[in-house]
């Protein structure tokens, strides 16, 4: 059931002032102790898709069972306890707060000139190399992941809390932990990790489209170049291998006025992926403030519509 629109409203408000304390329990630690676990007990029966498809749908059937479970403990013990829970489940699965903070500290680091602390700070929040990025490297990389990670950390979330709850909110974080942890096309989980990165494509299709069109919105609502926005989104949304992530990369890049993505090395290799945007100016560090900016906005024209569709429906 969708949750009550207030729920909504209070997660994303309790993420933006407190954001994730690393000390509190976090649902997506345990999922992902979850998926290692399930990872190691599959693997003794194959390491081909079924075995990697067995995983996830156990990973997915235990988060499922805890989570109906803690709510209805939780409402046994008293309609309020139930209301916190579910709260605390919602706020656990947005994480506007802590992407920005992260991409700041990068362009801190940059600002002060420490190239090194800069690649190992961004290091943290993209899966590709980043030792021998420059500066500009560096900024495309940090303002890809805002741009990407919007759609995995806040809207998508959110699209399936509106859905079905903190249920719909966990089973989706549950998938696309899956994805971060086995969706990789390298030797160890080129087939076992297939199910988890197919999932992964298939729940976030809607979320990232809907994401992408917010953003160029909020691009003409804060300022910046909406009408580049909206033009280098329709043109290079499908650019990526992946159905998803350029959508939201695609509607940064032109509403910042730079290109994204290029060629990119990922466990040394360089993979050829092809540019989002034009080649117009070079990137500034100013840009990675404005990205987060840009996320900003869109969380909230997409939380709206969320709230919105849930009163109308009530």
């Amino acid at each position: 059931m969708p949750p009550p629109a207030w729920q909504l409203a209070a997660a994303l408000l309790l993420d933006a002032v407190i954001g994730d304390p690393p000390s509190w329990p976090h649902p997506v630690k345990a999922i992902g102790r979850l998926a290692s676990w399930s990872e190691s007990l599959c693997r003794r029966f194959g390491n081909g898709r079924l075995a990697g498809a067995a995983a996830v749908l156990l990973v997915l059937l235990c988060t499922g069972g805890a989570t109906v479970a803690l709510l209805a403990a939780a409402r046994a013990l008293h309609p309020l306890a139930n209301s916190l829970v579910a709260l605390y489940l919602l706020y656990t699965a947005v994480a506007l707060h802590d992407l920005c903070r992260h991409a700041m500290q990068v362009q801190a680091a940059l600002m002060a000139r420490d190239l090194p602390e800069a690649r190992r700070r961004v290091g943290m929040i993209v899966g590709r190399d980043t030792e021998a990025l420059d500066e500009a490297g560096v900024i495309r990389a940090a303002v890809e992941s805002v741009a990407e990670n919007i759609v995995d950390g806040i809207s998508a979330p959110l699209f399936y809390a509106a859905l079905a709850g903190p249920l719909g909110a966990m089973l989706y974080k549950a998938v696309n932990t899956l994805d971060s942890l086995f969706g990789y096309k390298n030797d160890r989980y080129r087939h076992f990790g297939a199910p988890a990165a197919r999932l992964d494509d298939a729940v976030n299709f809607l979320p990232a489209r809907l994401t992408g069109l917010c953003m160029v919105a909020a691009a003409f609502l804060i300022g910046l170049d909406g009408r580049n926005a909206w033009r280098i989104f329709r043109r290079d949304r499908l650019a990526h291998a992946s159905p998803n992530a350029a959508h939201t990369e695609a509607a940064a890049a032109g509403a910042l006025g730079i290109r994204l993505a290029g060629p990119t090395p990922y466990f040394g290799r360089l993979i050829q992926k092809p540019f989002l945007g034009d080649n117009g100016r070079r990137p500034a560090v100013t840009d990675i403030r404005t990205a987060c900016r840009l996320a900003r906005a869109t969380t909230l024209l997409f939380c709206g519509l969320l709230l919105a569709s849930i009163l109308a429906l009530a």
